[in-house]
């Protein structure tokens, strides 16, 4: 128990670091919190602050993801492959992408969670993140809608979990579902928008 408590809590504090908040105010002088979409992650950091700004925010979003699920097996809880290390990296997973989306350091109003939970996955199954990252580009490049991106990429978690790899772990199937709910509740406002035709759109390729 102690595992899961020391851990998780380190992967919630991690995946609290409001990166867009902080390089936005201590840069720029802004909180993007009251800009573009108000939301505190990488996407209204483009649109707000423009692309470096907004690539390092992604970086560093996807990156304390990664971090707080790979922190267990540094500090040897178990073996590679083994169910309690698994365990403890799903909680830390999940408790950074809640950190994230309702961080302590930012008044618990973050982001939507979409870059964080790509490090956690990337953390927890690389195959499968690659399959989310394909079909995010694909479906944003396709529509310049990185809603729509986000949304494809997230539902294609457990579908890949479990119809491609064929994971047999109940905690990593239930996890998969949990966090593809997740983004995509916190994309509802977006998908009403978009099925409206009021969606903003971003040109990745735009100078």
């Amino acid at each position: 128990m102690i595992d899961f408590i020391l851990f998780g809590t380190i992967a919630y504090l991690l995946g609290a670091i409001p990166t867009a908040v902080w390089i936005g105010k201590a840069k720029y002088g802004v909180d993007v919190r009251e800009h573009g979409s108000k939301n505190a992650g990488a996407t209204n950091t483009f649109r707000v602050l423009g692309k470096k700004p907004g690539i390092v925010v992604l970086v560093i979003d996807i990156t304390k993801g990664f971090i707080a699920v790979m922190i267990p097996f540094f500090f040897g809880v178990g073996e590679w492959g083994s169910d309690h290390l698994i365990e403890v990296k799903l909680v830390c997973a999940l408790l950074a992408v809640i950190g994230h989306v309702l961080p302590i350091f930012a008044g618990f109003n973050g982001g939507k969670g979409v870059a964080t939970s790509l490090g956690v996955i990337i953390g927890v199954h690389p195959p499968a993140a690659g399959i989310i990252v394909a079909l995010f580009l694909i479906f944003f490049i396709a529509s310049n809608y990185v809603s729509l991106g986000a949304i494809a990429g997230s539902a294609s978690f457990p579908v890949s979990i479990i119809l491609i790899f064929k994971e047999t772990s109940i905690y990593l199937i239930v996890f998969s579902l949990v966090l593809s709910f997740a983004v995509i509740f916190a994309h509802r406002k977006n998908i009403g928008r978009l099925l409206k035709g009021e969606e903003n759109r971003m040109n990745l390729f735009k100078k």
